[in-house]
């Protein structure tokens, strides 16, 4: 199947997704358990994720490798830099 950079597919499978940001597919089935990353099963029991998916791991191995956090401290972290997103753009909203 080609890829056109203005035609994302509307899922992407845990190899894909390896393929595409150069982990192994076993850490990111890691990351799913760990809640880093959200995926869903289909009626036969195969993980899709978000094809934004690419950008929440590059983020991860950031932290991981930048900071050198533990991937279970990065969840905690991913949650506050979001709640950061978020009351920021409130914050815009407001003036």
């Amino acid at each position: 199947m080609m890829v056109y950079p203005l035609a994302l597919p509307a899922r992407l499978s845990v190899g894909r997704l390896a393929q595409q940001t150069g982990v192994h597919p076993q850490l990111l089935l890691r990351f799913i358990e760990l809640g880093l990353l959200d995926a869903e099963r289909d009626s036969s029991g195969r993980l899709w994720l978000a094809p934004n998916a690419a950008v929440t791991v590059a983020r991860v191995q950031r932290l991981h490798l930048g900071l050198s956090l533990n991937y279970s401290a990065i969840g905690l972290v991913l949650d506050l830099l979001d709640r950061i997103d978020e009351l920021e753009r409130r914050d815009r909203s407001w003036t």
